[in-house]
């Protein structure tokens, strides 16, 4: 039996040091992680991307390059004269006999080729679209790392509020515990009611209550931001920072969309667009230019390996569309329409910024002016409720005034949660809205 209690206590110390140890959290590093190559899923898309973009570029360009191949056969053959017009009506011509039918007979061909553009406009503007629409899934790549920060930062609030919800319901059952044993002194003095003990009871239960709801959401938020980070849902974290206001310096309207102008990825992917959108209808306008290419091959041809020869072809094509059935003025068409399209997502997207910048900017003033209020309101929760208690234990109200103190000090507490959540979101709306938000979370 001894053994057995060592083994076990064994078993279970192995356990215990066998557990993940929790993984500590600032908001800087849950956005690193997230924006790591193997981080958030949208980051990993957007490197493929990216791969794959390159490789359509390095496809375009191959038709501007040489191009060079090989071949080697060797065949044995027979012919039918009178398949190429050959005739012979005289059964013998000068004591020869000249059949129609003739091998079979070998053939052997070994042959270097090569082929080279030497001017095709329309394939060098396809090329230069290619790269423009490289740089723009480099540009939209950043986009997703700034959408991408975003959405971690947000969810990284979203605990620290559900942490901050979870620690005023301890204080809240810890304020009930002792309001409870309050009035329980008060009763059993003779002051008090057992009518106050069980509403301090069921306000206790209540508070009880709404602590684990708010464990719930902790946890909930916990998860939430792993699974956006990318990291695995069973690894337990902790949040490190807090909720608070970080005074952020007043910013002019103009200056903000200056800032957005410069620094918006998805303005910088979109003006790659039109480029590329503009160098594409440029190739299919000129399509009906000439093309000049280059060609040639070398090798040795003969009845077999050892009776071949030298020989080779080598010349220039030059290629003249004429008619082609209304191919290129439909494409010119389709091209100059998808130009237009890009200049009209351009023009949207200036008053998209213009309107994010606008709206991030009130946001941020209106959330200031909440918490300042939501201060001020806790502030004077905590003193009713001091000055409650005090009535309450001098016999000069009941346990009614200070359940209504209580639960107004539980929703000034509720309300500055909520104006520093929005507050900090605030801040992460104009740091999306101009450009800026990895820094910002820096």
């Amino acid at each position: 039996m001894p053994y057995s209690r060592i083994a076990i206590w064994a078993l279970a110390g192995s356990a215990l040091f066998a557990q993940t140890p929790p993984l500590e959290l600032s908001l800087k590093r849950a956005v690193d992680l997230a924006l790591a190559p193997d981080g958030n899923t949208r980051v990993k898309l957007a490197l493929e991307a990216i791969q794959e973009t390159e490789a359509r570029a390095d496809e375009s360009r191959s038709a501007l390059l040489p191009n060079v191949g090989g071949a080697v056969s060797e065949q044995s053959e027979t012919s039918n004269l009178k398949a190429f017009g050959f005739s012979f009506s005289a059964a013998e011509v000068f004591g020869l006999r000249i059949p129609t039918f003739v091998g079979p007979f070998d053939v052997f061909d070994a042959r270097a080729s090569a082929t080279q553009s030497v001017f095709d406009f329309t394939s060098i503007r396809n090329y230069q679209s290619a790269k423009a629409s490289v740089q723009a899934v480099k540009a939209d790549n950043q986009g997703t790392r700034d959408q991408v920060a975003d959405q971690v930062a947000r969810a990284y609030l979203a605990g620290l509020r559900a942490q901050a919800t979870r620690d005023t319901a301890k204080s809240n059952v810890e304020l009930s515990e002792a309001l409870l044993k309050l009035a329980q002194n008060t009763k059993a003095a003779g002051t008090g009611t057992g009518i106050e003990v069980t509403r301090a009871e069921v306000q206790l239960a209540n508070d009880r209550q709404a602590l684990v709801s708010a464990e719930n959401g902790v946890e909930s938020s916990h998860l939430q931001l792993l699974k956006v980070i990318g990291l695995k849902l069973e690894s337990p974290v902790v949040l490190t920072g807090e909720l608070a206001y970080v005074p952020v310096e007043n910013v002019e309207v103009g200056q903000a969309l200056a800032t957005a102008r410069a620094n918006r990825a998805e303005l910088k992917a979109q003006q790659y667009r039109e480029q590329s959108a503009k160098l594409s209808y440029s190739g299919a306008k000129y399509g009906r230019l000439p093309s000049l290419s280059a060609y040639g091959n070398y090798g040795s041809s003969g009845t077999a390996i050892d009776d071949s020869v030298p020989t080779r072809t080598v010349g220039v094509s030059l290629r003249v569309p004429i008619f082609d059935g209304g191919r290129l003025e439909a494409r010119r068409a389709e091209a100059a329409s998808e130009y237009r399209q890009e200049k009209i997502r351009t023009a949207d997207l200036h008053d998209q910024i213009e309107l994010d910048v606008r709206l991030a900017l009130d946001s941020l003033s209106s959330a200031q002016a909440e918490v300042k209020a939501a201060e001020d309101g806790l502030k004077l929760a905590h003193s009713e409720l001091e000055q409650a208690q005090r009535r309450y234990k001098a016999g000069i109200t009941n346990s009614i005034e200070v359940t209504d103190a209580q639960t107004r000090l539980q929703r000034a507490l509720d309300n500055r949660i909520n104006a520093l959540y929005n507050y900090n979101v605030a801040r992460i709306d104009l740091g999306t809205a101009t450009g800026t938000i990895q820094s910002t979370l820096r």
